[in-house]
């Protein structure tokens, strides 16, 4: 089986995308059935220097589609546009960007391979290929905002579990 860029990312994207959709629509019915401010989850922080549950809902959009983005520009700065305030505008972020990877070819991000990649952030830049840049910078980084959003959660009190976080698997049909 020969290496395939798009399925090395763009269905993991997916399919943790949607886990966090659903974590977003579990995440406004507890706060319905706790009569709690929907900000009390949206500006939660699991550490006073951590940013916050909506940055990292945000933050999945940014390192799934935007990392995609980036590769076609052949540049990646990170997106300090504030993160939507509330359950239903990150809903509508997610739901974009799973539309958006939705249509995106496999041969187009399979064609990235090889090709120069730069982040840039102010001054700073680290140079790769695209493949590096999708699977050992935006990837970790998808992962590690997804975790924390459930995290977030989790420490609130929402009743979630393991398989929430998963969403659907891919299995063999």
């Amino acid at each position: 089986m020969s290496f395939s860029l798009y399925n090395a990312t763009v269905p993991s994207y997916q399919q943790t995308l949607g886990a966090v959709s659903r974590l977003l629509g579990t995440a406004e019915a507890f706060c319905t059935e706790k009569q709690l401010a929907p900000a009390s989850l949206i500006e939660a922080r699991l550490a006073e220097d951590m940013l916050p549950f909506a940055y990292q809902v945000k933050s999945t959009a940014v390192h799934s589609l935007g990392a995609i983005e980036g590769v076609r520009r052949g540049v990646f700065s990170p997106d300090t546009t504030p993160p939507p305030q509330t359950f239903a505008a990150l809903k509508a972020r997610i739901a974009e960007t799973l539309a958006a990877l939705g249509v995106i070819e496999p041969a187009e991000v399979d064609g990235f391979v090889g090709r120069d990649m730069r982040f840039a952030r102010g001054e700073r830049h680290l140079d790769f290929t695209a493949e590096n840049f999708l699977l050992s910078f935006s990837q970790p980084n998808f992962y590690f905002h997804a975790a924390t959003t459930y995290d977030i959660l989790r420490w609130k009190g929402v009743r979630i579990g393991k398989r929430d976080f998963t969403g659907k698997l891919r299995l063999k049909t």
